[in-house]
């Protein structure tokens, strides 16, 4: 394989690349789903500075916050959006589900032309499940995954998508679609341990290499995202009620 294959795409959390194996596979489909306040636009963000570190340009798409919004929330955590987009190494799109679902349809569009006169190679949208308010039809909700996704690929650009989890999410037949279709599947959770709430990370799926299965706790504070080791000695992780796991010994 050449070495331009092997080559990871960093995260910009050196854990979470770890338990990637390395990080995201170049060019590759990232669903990044949690529940709201998970930090999933923090770790998008993450992703997107540490590209602009190493001089790879990208592109923030939302379809409902509005830049000073972002501007704001990023300030908080101590990173200087604006002073990245002055520096041509992010920039912000604001749009609708419908209008990015055209541009993408067409060679000429401006998203299309940003891609190719910016040289962005790292993509962060903000949030696939905005297209479910918009189509009801299972079949068509599909194609138009795959509509974007396939855009994307196609610009050789490594794309995380954002996408809400609500508990319900594994009994309805919308929710288990998309996951299917992308690359790479991260899950964030909220975990009740010990009668006290914990964030959860998890990296549910990844094609064409090994990963970490363990579920990492991680905290949100100044500077984003820290993740800590795997948390252990629990079950029923992954349906957010933890539970201390018994082993029982039998003595002869």
């Amino acid at each position: 394989m050449p070495d331009s294959e092997n080559k990871r795409v960093s995260s910009g959390l050196p854990r979470l690349d770890k338990m990637l194996g390395g990080g995201f596979i170049p060019n590759s489909s990232i669903l990044l789903r949690g529940a709201p306040g998970t930090g999933k636009t923090t770790l998008g963000l993450h992703y997107l500075i540490e590209g602009a570190r190493q001089g790879e340009a990208g592109l923030f798409i939302s379809f409902e916050e509005f830049p000073q919004s972002l501007y704001r929330d990023a300030a908080g955590l101590g990173w200087d959006l604006p002073a990245l987009e002055a520096e041509g190494k992010l920039r912000l799109l604001f749009t609708s589900p419908n209008v990015l679902r055209q541009s993408l349809a067409t060679p000429d569009s401006g998203v299309l032309k940003s891609l190719h006169d910016h040289d962005i190679k790292r993509v962060v949208l903000d949030s696939m499940t905005h297209f479910t308010q918009v189509i009801d039809e299972v079949h068509e909700l599909r194609r138009v995954y795959h509509q974007i996704i396939s855009a994307f690929h196609r610009e050789h650009v490594t794309a995380v998508y954002l996408g809400e989890e609500m508990r319900s999410d594994y009994t309805t037949e919308e929710k288990g679609r998309l996951p299917f279709i992308v690359d790479c599947v991260v899950i964030l959770r909220y975990l009740e341990i010990d009668s006290a709430i914990q964030r959860a990370i998890v990296v549910l799926k990844m094609r064409s290499s090994a990963h970490d299965t363990a579920i990492h706790g991680y905290t949100i504070g100044q500077g984003g995202i820290t993740i800590s080791g795997p948390l252990e000695g629990k079950s029923g992780l992954l349906s957010g009620l933890a539970r201390r796991s018994m082993i029982s010994t039998v003595v002869e």
